[in-house]
């Protein structure tokens, strides 16, 4: 599913209309970047959390040439799935 099919999805179940619909969309992927970026991560019960994790420095290799090439520190961003929403895949 994209961005625009959850907008369409979110404006057909609800009485919003699409510019509506997608003014929500983008709120909430907002909270949740601004959330992650900050360190503090979101937990949504049920469905998962999302949170940063970070990364440090490595020796990394070029598989084409073989070349070795130091890798930074970094953070990334991380989801891990909730009960609720495993059991759910896990029934289809």
């Amino acid at each position: 599913m994209k961005k625009t099919d959850l907008i369409f999805e979110l404006s057909e179940t609800s009485t919003l209309s699409k510019v509506e619909a997608k003014v929500c969309v983008d709120t909430i992927l907002t909270a949740l970047t601004k959330g992650v970026v900050s360190g503090e991560g979101v937990e949504i019960r049920g469905f998962g959390s999302f949170y940063r994790k970070h990364k440090k420095a490595r020796l990394g290799i070029n598989p084409r040439t073989k070349e070795r090439t130091q890798v930074g520190e970094k953070f990334m961003p991380f989801f891990k799935p909730g009960k609720s929403l495993k059991e759910v895949v896990n029934k289809n």
